[in-house]
Order: C-alpha cells, then structure tokens, then sequence
C-alpha cells in the first residue's frame, strides 16, 4: 500500500496474524498482545513473509529463534526487541493509534508516499542504491504542489493544507 498502515494488537497475533502485523509500516501494542510464528509446532514453517520481514525487524539471529522453536513472546519483550513501536494499556491502545494516524495523515501525501517507498526499496538494496533512490524521490516530492503548499504555510506561519497531488 502506498499509504502508511498501522498495526494495533490487542491480544495474540500468531502465524498469520503475526505476519499480517509484521506487514504493516509499524506497530502497536496493547500490554495484552502475544507475538508468535508458532507453524513449526505444526511441521509447518511461516508462509506468508514471516521468514523475510521479522529478520529485517528484529534481526535474524533473533528470528531465527522464534521460527525454529515456535517462540511467543508478550508485548514488553516484542518492544524491547524493535517488534512493537509502542505498548499501552488495553483501553487506550487505538487511542493511540488513531492519535498516530491523525498526525501521520495531516502530511504531504505525496511525501509519505514517496519515504514509504524509499525506505521500503532501500531495505533491500545496497546503501549507494537507496541513496541514489532516495535523491530521485526527494526530487519528485520537492517538485510536488504540496511541497510548494508545506513550505509556503511555513514561512506564512500557518498550517499547511496538502491536497496530495504531484503537478497542478
């Protein structure tokens, strides 16, 4: 997806629920929530990215662990490890969310569609090559009308109005 997606578990996430988490930009956490890729308990393996994105996150050392031995882990160790961004108590936990997700969504769409991509395509590239990515995008967003629109509220001390659009 073009737009950034926030992950909000509130409870276990397992196998497939996991990966679908695991999918998404970020993710938060209630005190509740269980991470886990349990399928080799099955005679399975992860079969849906989880052996591609949790290495990526939290390393593949510490994937390797959780895959090979059907691991779960709960929210405060998930955080620790760089799996959750943020963990909360159950009854605030899309509060937060939602309050996330307003401030994300008052940006430039073009931006946040164009550092999605950058960051995303980066990851599986070299340093040089996501550099030279990120400097192409850089200078399709700065050419966008919403980066005329964010730095023109800028310097009139107002808030900006992004209407998400590259050219008038």
């Amino acid at each position: 997806m073009a737009i950034p997606v926030i992950a909000a578990v509130n409870g276990f996430a397992l196998g497939g629920g996991s990966e679908v988490a695991l999918a998404c930009d970020f993710i938060y956490a209630s005190e509740n929530a269980v991470f886990g890729l349990p399928e080799i308990n099955l005679g399975i393996m992860p079969g849906f990215g989880g052996t591609q994105r949790l290495p990526r996150l939290i390393g593949k050392n510490m994937a390797k662990e959780m895959i090979f031995t059907g691991k779960m882990i709960k929210a405060d160790e998930a955080h620790r490890m760089g799996l959750a961004n943020k963990v909360c108590p159950p009854d605030s936990l899309m509060d937060e969310v939602l309050k996330t997700a307003t401030t994300i969504a008052a940006k430039g769409k073009v931006s946040l569609r164009c550092a999605k991509h950058a960051v995303n395509m980066g990851m599986n590239s070299d340093l040089m090559t996501g550099c030279n990515m990120e400097i192409d995008t850089f200078a399709l967003c700065f050419s966008s009308e919403d980066a005329k629109e964010g730095t023109g509220a800028f310097l009139e001390k107002r808030k900006a109005e992004f209407k998400g659009s590259l050219n008038k």
